[in-house]
């Protein structure tokens, strides 16, 4: 029997374990207990209002605030302690600036405009791998549930990612929309840059099927709104909605109390480590690389 054969029919035994003990001695089915939205719930902690416009301080803009620290602090660190013989944590941030710089910029874009844009792409990764990586380390920003210490109501442990909240990936997605657009321009010209949209070998179409290709091309610019910030968003908000319920609503759902506790917190370790070490990377590495390819397409001759 393959590998793959034995770890599918061990996740299934292991599932039909925990539905069975369920079944047997979990609750009727009522859920008054486990919310995972209230999870992603922005109380404001500073209101702040300017008539319409809310600028109350919430705890996405605590994440926004604690990954641009990091990312900030972090490139300023390892900046001023580069040293002939690198140690362990040179070598990781000289890979991870070669992944930048060649792989997401040099393979995407050329010679001046790689040299161009590359702190760009390079600051959309780190940014939003710090923050997809702050996204799994438990704070005390849960102010749906909180405990009383001394009077005090302090909120509870919670894992958030201000990359699960869509506004987050719509406005770096605007960012990268408007930024390869204005540089297509600059390089062609504002009609120049329309023409561009067209694909090579139409000369002898008619002007209907010319206007149709366009209007596709057109249509396929502006989708690029919705699939580059919900693609980023919809990964991180499932992970983290996965590892709630693995970690607790599962529990809660079946009334399994401590023995379900145990085993469904086992089977949650696996799931958190899966979306730290790959998701939280590979999110932030396809974002930065689409940038990459939406500019570098944006200054190419032609499609």
């Amino acid at each position: 029997m393959k590998t793959r054969t034995k770890v599918l029919l061990a996740f299934g035994a292991y599932f039909g374990v925990v539905i069975l003990l369920g079944i047997i001695f979990g609750s009727s089915g009522k859920n008054n207990e486990f919310q995972p939205q209230n999870e992603f719930k922005l109380d404001a902690w500073v209101p702040i209002h300017m008539g319409p416009i809310d600028l109350s301080i919430n705890k996405a803009v605590l994440y926004l605030a604690l990954a641009s620290a990091a990312t900030i602090g972090v490139m300023v660190w390892i900046s001023r302690r580069m040293q002939a013989k690198p140690n362990k944590v040179q070598m990781a941030m000289e890979t991870a600036y070669d992944l930048t710089r060649n792989q997401i910029a040099g393979q995407n874009l050329e010679g001046k405009y790689a040299l161009k844009w590359f702190p760009f792409c390079a600051t959309l990764f780190f940014f939003i791998w710090f923050s997809n990586l702050l996204g799994y380390i438990p704070l005390p920003t849960n102010t749906q549930e909180t405990v009383d210490i001394f009077g005090l109501a302090v909120p509870t442990f919670a894992i958030y990612a201000a990359t699960a909240n869509i506004s987050v990936p719509l406005m770096l997605t605007l960012i990268v929309w408007i930024s390869y657009n204005l540089e297509g321009v600059r390089e062609h010209g504002f009609f120049g840059y329309l023409r561009t949209w067209l694909p090579p070998g139409l000369e002898d179409m008619n002007p209907i099927g010319k206007a149709a290709i366009f209007l596709i091309e057109a249509i396929s610019h502006f989708v690029r709104l919705i699939s580059l910030s919900v693609r980023l968003f919809a990964n991180i908000l499932a992970g983290h909605l996965l590892i709630l319920f693995m970690a607790g609503g599962l529990v809660v759902l079946l009334g399994l109390a401590a023995l379900g506790a145990i085993t469904t917190t086992i089977m949650a370790i696996p799931f958190y480590l899966f979306e730290v070490g790959l998701v939280a990377t590979l999110q932030a590495f396809i974002f930065a690389t689409l940038t990459a390819i939406y500019l570098g397409g944006s200054v190419a001759a032609e499609h």
